[in-house]
């Protein structure tokens, strides 16, 4: 049976992200993942997750900064991660040393790095070589504490600009990288909206063992997986016949939005799934 991880950046916008955890475990989630976990001590985090039996399987690189405050400087000023931007890599490595704290402290097996947005006037196949450099080099180092890189390809409507869009480019960086722990993190919302024909992307790159973490939204407004124009019990039933046994993370925005209960009265999808 499919396991869901509420995704507590997008989820519960009615409460404060620290009160979120608990609502998440109170609907029957047993895992969560986030963007990013740095304005909060980890040790405050860690506390959140133990109280409600939660694993943390998931959280995002510093899309740029190196700390608290040019982290959320960095994202509100529409960086989306700097691996394929040359002359940026030892800011990457700090945002890394960063990133491996916390992963420690929670117990967090992946971690996501943005690849970032094109600078101008380049190419994809300008920057090529300086992500697939950095991704090496980043894969290398959180090999040793025993964590998957995650490459997620994201349409251009949502992030204009950005280097990885589709899931064949994704899987031929991750041969190119050549690292056993550097695996694709296939959203099934962007996946649609830039590809389509989703069922047959599973079937065909899930059974290659690189494909490390699902992401589900409804197409095309992002709100409740029931909610547009995907069928996904159909696709969690396909996923689940290849004998995945990971988390699919709800990144998504509840279509109730703020409203008191919001998010848990957008959880009927979830109640065949809970067990």
């Amino acid at each position: 049976m499919p396991k869901f991880a509420a995704n507590l950046t997008m989820m519960y916008p009615e409460l404060p992200f620290l009160d979120r955890f608990e609502a998440a475990a109170k609907d029957g989630f047993k895992a969560v993942e986030y963007l990013f976990p740095y304005a909060y001590a980890p040790e405050e985090l860690a506390a959140r997750l133990k109280t409600n039996g939660l694993q943390q399987v998931l959280f995002n690189l510093p899309p740029g900064g190196v700390d608290a405050a040019s982290i959320d400087a960095a994202w509100n000023n529409g960086t989306r991660g700097i691996a394929c931007i040359a002359g940026r890599e030892a800011e990457l490595l700090a945002g890394v040393a960063l990133a491996l704290r916390y992963a420690e402290a929670l117990n967090c097996p992946r971690i996501h790095m943005m690849a970032g947005l094109l600078p101008a006037g380049k190419t994809r196949a300008d920057v090529c070589d300086t992500y697939i450099k950095n991704a090496s080099k980043v894969s290398n180092i959180i090999a040793d504490y025993k964590l998957d890189l995650l490459l997620e390809p994201i349409n251009t409507r949502d992030i204009p600009g950005f280097f990885l869009n589709r899931q064949d480019d994704a899987h031929a960086l991750i041969a190119q990288i050549g690292q056993p722990n550097v695996k694709v993190q296939m959203d099934l919302y962007h996946c649609q909206i830039v590809e389509g024909d989703v069922a047959m992307k599973i079937r065909q790159y899930l059974p290659t063992g690189n494909v490390g973490h699902f992401q589900i939204a409804g197409v095309p407004e992002r709100h409740e997986p029931d909610v547009g124009e995907m069928n996904y019990p159909y696709l969690f039933d396909l996923i689940d016949s290849l004998g995945y046994e990971g988390w699919i993370g709800c990144e998504y925005k509840p279509k109730l939005g703020v409203q008191t209960n919001g998010t848990s009265s957008g959880l009927g999808w979830l109640k065949p799934y809970l067990g």
